[in-house]
């Protein structure tokens, strides 16, 4: 899956969704990003790389397999999969929109 079609998938999870009130990156190194924006309401997805309360930097297989389900965002913390820069508090809420 590209960045974009990552970026979509994540539109489609959070659609409607309340507002996390923060800003989370997804970094991706050369493969992009995907910028969160929780401040606004109904939540918007982009793939700017822009600054971020929080970012979360992983490879993209370890994105797609967060936003399909199949990775636990705590688990892949735990297990060094993902690496959280700036806000943790931010990440946590994460689980609860992935």
């Amino acid at each position: 899956m590209s960045i974009e079609d990552a970026a979509a998938a994540i539109t489609a999870k959070v659609s409607g969704g309340a507002g996390i009130g923060a800003t989370v990156k997804f970094d991706c190194g050369d493969d992009g990003c995907v910028l969160i924006d929780g401040n606004a309401t109904p939540l918007t997805v982009s793939t700017e790389n822009a600054e971020a309360d929080c970012t979360v930097v992983c490879d993209k297989d370890v994105l797609d397999s967060l936003i399909a389900g199949d990775l636990d965002p705590t688990a892949a913390f735990m297990q060094g999969k993902i690496k959280v820069e700036g806000d943790m508090g931010v990440a946590m809420k994460l689980s609860s929109i992935l």
